[in-house]
């Protein structure tokens, strides 16, 4: 481990973090993932991939073969960074027998929150995760979707810096994920940092300022979704007319026709006003002017592809 001071600018700060599990399978083979104070980051990557070995050796669950950095300014498995880390596991498990108040309760506990302040809070997070009627329910008659609200309530209890959400909104309902979405945003308007690990691509694309795209146990791509698309901008636009007598003037500007559209990647305006300007001097009708760049989701299949 190298030594660090809590001034870094990084919450997550890992270097060559290697896995190798006792079937000789290669979960992780040198990732390096660096997540910024106050920001949501998103990690993702098809089944497989290690996202879940890499957050569990965050949390400390699972032991690396290799690796350089720290959490919150201090070498993993540092107790005090740990006690101000919240951690909702994929696919998490809890007492059958306890009550949703209890179980937040016992949590807190284990969490050594004072008793006054985490039923204040035990209070304020259930009814922040709409679970205030559940709250005297056996855990055990809970619903997944009510679990995976739990799971929240029980992961913002120490009142974290870092909180590690593997699979967060797995098991909600559409009004339950636009929820979390909004509870995310909140926690880091208050300068939460937030790593969120997650297969549905759509949900990261709104929240998360950077993402990291993991393939077979290393890092494909990072960066802000504006860098990850930055190659793929264009301006689509739609004719009325018959293009035939324009096709060669716009392929002379670096346009592809197909059909009604025309097509102009990259950000040079001038050139789309070039094309523009041709369609009317033709008095070919426009009818619209669309600018484009690849969703997270098609960033995701292009770097899988490239991969594969």
């Amino acid at each position: 481990m190298v030594q660090a001071t809590e001034l870094t600018n990084l919450a997550v700060d890992l270097v060559d973090v290697q896995k190798t599990y006792h079937n000789r399978i290669h979960a992780l083979r040198g990732v390096n993932v660096q997540v910024r104070r106050g920001e949501i980051f998103g990690l993702l990557g098809p089944n497989g991939a290690g996202k879940s070995t890499l957050v569990k050796i965050m949390m400390t669950v699972v032991r690396p073969d290799r690796l350089i950095g720290t959490i919150l300014g201090r070498p993993l498995g540092n107790r005090k960074k740990l006690a101000v880390t919240g951690y909702l596991p994929e696919n998490h498990r809890f007492p059958r027998y306890l009550t949703g108040a209890q179980l937040l309760d016992y949590c807190g506990a284990l969490a050594k929150v004072p008793k006054a302040l985490r039923r204040k809070r035990s209070e304020a997070l259930l009814e922040r995760v709409a679970m205030t009627a559940w709250a005297q329910t056996r855990v055990g008659e809970y619903s997944k979707g009510m679990m995976q609200r739990l799971g929240l309530a029980q992961a913002l209890l120490n009142d974290p810096e870092l909180l590690v959400l593997d699979e967060p909104t797995d098991g909600l309902d559409p009004a339950g994920r636009r929820a979390v979405r909004e509870m995310l945003l909140e926690l880091r308007a208050k300068g939460k940092t937030i790593f969120l690990n997650s297969h549905l691509l759509s949900e990261l694309e709104m929240v998360c300022d950077r993402v990291s795209i993991l393939i077979e146990g290393l890092v494909a791509r990072q960066g802000t979704l504006r860098e990850l698309t930055e190659h793929t901008v264009e301006y689509r636009i739609t004719a009325a007319g018959d293009l035939a007598p324009v096709r060669e003037a716009v392929e002379r500007a670096g346009g592809k026709i197909n059909g009604a559209e025309i097509t102009l990647g990259g950000h040079d305006a001038a050139k789309v006003n070039e094309v523009i300007d041709l369609l009317r001097g033709k008095d070919i009708a426009i009818e619209s002017v669309v600018p484009h760049r690849f969703s997270l989701e098609e960033v995701f299949m292009e770097t899988l592809g490239k991969a594969t």
